[in-house]
């Protein structure tokens, strides 16, 4: 599902030096708003599913396994 927003998103996210973005997969057109020198210092990662932005998010874990375990069931109660 598309979110609004995407280009003042990315801009507070770089402002506050955060470098990965997760954003729907159908946000795609919205980051060409995105200014150019903002846009060329963030890695945009467009996925499908909640699941594969959890896996995004909780990458640098220690366990990351676990993490997915207790988070993945809450998401896919509201799903």
């Amino acid at each position: 599902m598309p979110v609004g927003g995407i280009k003042e998103k990315c801009m507070a996210a770089h402002r506050n030096k955060i470098h990965n973005v997760i954003l729907p997969q159908k946000n795609r057109e919205d980051t060409k708003e995105i200014p150019a020198d903002v846009r060329n210092e963030l890695i945009i990662h467009f996925v499908e599913r909640i699941e594969d932005a959890l896996e995004l998010a909780l990458e640098d874990n220690r366990d990351p396994n676990l993490q997915l375990q207790k988070v993945l069931p809450f998401f896919r109660e509201k799903l």
